[in-house]
């Protein structure tokens, strides 16, 4: 079975899933490091040649920078290259009024560092807030470090295209957005897929599974509430409460089972096929943290969805509208109970805490 692969610009392939890193980082539950380091190199030996990281997922980056240098110490420097990166360069809201450029290349040069690497593939820029500050400083610092060959790819992550349009009218090459997308959230669908085409930006899309909730264990689960330690399935059933009542996504779980047992894959592989098929998607971000993950992973590059398929999928969805207005909206509102549960200052304070806890 081959790994699909996508073109961001020419001569930049990546695979069409990507090895997610956010579910290797703390609050994600435990994690065997040493095993989690092991396996990537089974990924990337199956054609999943692109992980996702970033400054702010504590850790992370160090893991996949172990996995390149022992990888070029064993296998050479052409098989270590072959390893495709993407992190991202978020800094803390409690910085954005004063960050100085210098403060800004600090961070890729870390993140190189970290990574083990002379040039970082796709560095995806974030700004807490647009009105504090000016953002633009952050990517005319980018622009600089990839003009002295630090970054090779600039994209942009959790924007919609009232907050990208600014950059690319100040001249900025922004090869991809990576948005939260899946069969739950469709909030890209309204708007920003079509704008993107027109820009020639595509979208790397997380949540493709919900942080597992789009998975066989919860089909037929009682409604498990908010009691979760794990951020990611609070963050992921907050979204469940916007796409419909639990009865509704139970709906979903079904036909997704019912089209995975069609054509032999798991429903979580159909998800994932059914984000993979949709308009701009040139890759979707899968949290498999080890090898024995593997086989299900690649189970997407061997079947498609049919036209019955599709109609199954519709008459669901048709009655579940879903997460509504820009990508991050609800995310955004710092207030609010989808923004309450984020945490602002990873790269100062990597034991920062949620809002209003502790």
């Amino acid at each position: 079975m081959t790994a699909e692969t996508a073109d961001l610009r020419s001569g930049y392939a990546i695979s069409r899933v990507i090895k997610g890193g956010w579910q290797l980082a703390g609050d994600h539950g435990p994690v065997d490091r040493a095993e989690a380091v092991h396996d990537m190199e089974a990924f990337l030996d199956a054609g999943i040649t692109t992980f996702d990281c970033a400054d702010i997922y504590v850790g992370v980056e160090e893991m996949i920078g172990d996995f390149i240098g022992d990888l070029r110490r064993r296998r050479g420097a052409g098989v270590a290259n072959s390893v495709k990166v993407h992190t991202k360069l978020v800094p803390d809201l409690g910085l954005l009024e004063n960050i100085e450029p210098d403060q800004v290349e600090a961070i890729i040069d870390r993140s190189l560092k970290r990574l083990q690497v002379e040039q970082l593939n796709l560095v995806q820029f974030y700004w807490w807030d647009l009105t504090m500050g000016d953002p633009l400083v952050g990517l005319e610092v980018l622009k600089r470090c990839q003009e002295k060959g630090k970054l090779a790819h600039l994209g942009v992550t959790n924007w919609d295209i009232a907050e990208t349009q600014p950059f690319l009218d100040a001249g900025f090459d922004i090869v991809s957005t990576q948005v939260q997308y899946s069969i739950l959230d469709r909030r890209p669908e309204s708007g920003l897929t079509a704008w993107a085409g027109a820009h020639n930006i595509q979208l790397l899309c997380y949540g493709t599974l919900a942080g597992g909730f789009l998975t066989e264990r919860w089909l037929g689960a009682p409604d498990p509430g908010f009691a979760f330690e794990n951020r990611s399935l609070i963050k992921y059933r907050l979204i469940i409460d916007e796409f419909g009542p639990w009865e509704v996504f139970q709906q979903l779980l079904a036909v997704l089972k019912s089209v995975g047992d069609k054509h032999g894959v798991s429903l979580s592989t159909v998800a994932t096929r059914w984000v993979l098929d949709q308009p701009q998607v040139a890759a979707a971000i899968v949290g498999a943290r080890y090898a024995r993950h593997l086989p299900q992973t690649l189970e997407v590059f061997g079947f498609a969805l049919d036209a019955d398929d599709q109609t199954a999928l519709d008459a669901v969805l048709r009655d579940a509208p879903g997460p509504q207005g820009p990508v991050f909206g609800l995310e955004r509102d710092r207030g609010g109970r989808h923004g309450r549960i984020m945490k602002y200052n990873l790269n100062t304070r990597p034991d920062d805490k949620v809002v209003g806890s502790g």
